[in-house]
Formats: C-alpha cells, sequence, structure tokens
C-alpha cells in the first residue's frame, strides 16, 4: 500500500517539474536556452518541425498554429483566443509544408514581438532624460545641444 502511495506522489512531483520546466503544450528548450516546437502528424510517426524561437511564447504560438491547422477547432491550444481561424474547409486539406510554414511564419512574428518588447523594457532611458537639469550650473559648452 505505501508503495502505491510514494509512487504516485513521485509522478505528481515530476509533473510539476516538467510544468516549470515546460511552460506550454508542444515545445521545449535546447540546452542552450532556445526554445522549440514541434508536432506528431495523426496516424503517422513522422513529426512536422515548427523552428527554434527565442521565447516560450514565440514556440508556443507555432504549436498552436499547426495543431489548429491539424486538429481543428476542437484541437486543446496553448492560446486559444489567438488563433485565427479560416475557412474550416481550408484548415483540414493543408499539407505538412504548408503547415510548417503558416506556424513558422506565426512563430517568427511572435518572436520578433516578444524579443523586441523585452529588449525595450531592458533598454534604459539616458541619463540626461532621466535627470532634470541643475538649472543652478552652468552649461558645459562640451555638452551643449547647440550647434553654432
Amino acid at each position: 500500500m505505501e508503495g502505491d502511495f510514494s509512487t504516485s506522489t513521485e509522478k505528481r512531483k515530476q509533473r510539476q517539474q516538467q510544468q516549470q520546466e515546460k511552460p506550454y503544450r508542444g515545445i521545449r528548450m535546447r540546452k542552450w536556452g532556445k526554445w522549440v516546437a514541434e508536432i506528431r502528424e495523426p496516424n503517422k510517426r513522422s513529426r512536422i518541425w515548427l523552428g527554434s524561437y527565442t521565447t516560450p511564447i514565440a514556440a508556443a504560438r507555432a504549436y498552436d498554429t499547426a495543431v489548429f491547422y491539424l486538429r481543428g477547432p476542437s484541437a486543446r491550444l496553448n492560446f486559444p483566443d489567438l488563433v485565427f481561424h479560416e475557412d474550416d474547409n481550408d484548415v483540414r486539406d493543408m499539407s505538412a509544408a504548408s503547415i510548417r510554414k503558416k506556424a513558422t511564419e506565426v512563430g517568427a512574428r511572435v518572436d520578433a514581438l516578444q524579443t523586441s518588447l523585452h529588449a525595450s523594457s531592458q533598454s534604459k532611458p539616458s541619463s540626461r532624460a532621466s535627470e532634470p537639469p541643475d538649472l543652478n550650473e552652468y552649461p558645459n559648452p562640451e555638452n551643449s545641444d547647440d550647434d553654432d
């Protein structure tokens, strides 16, 4: 009885650890920090490579796009509100190459947006803009903005 309990708690701990390491469905992190996405084709052993991204959100959005085109509106998505819905008849008749192309386009766009947002939040405004000028000091001609 106790052995069954310990294995179930170990499995629960493993699942919690995996959820912390892998925040979204269909993605994983490489050793060097890149996030990759891939998906298995239905009724086949082959996988569709969806790309390598700098952010987990971009990889998850690429996965969502691919799984939506493979499985339709009933697919389990990471971001169900953000998938662009096209005509249902176009969804089921796509090849693996066209699914890969659409997914990587979405992932690349999201990756670019996420990276630029991260960069803009990391950059600090210049010291001149953040500090008000001391009106009691005489201006230094070397730092003057005037081009006389």
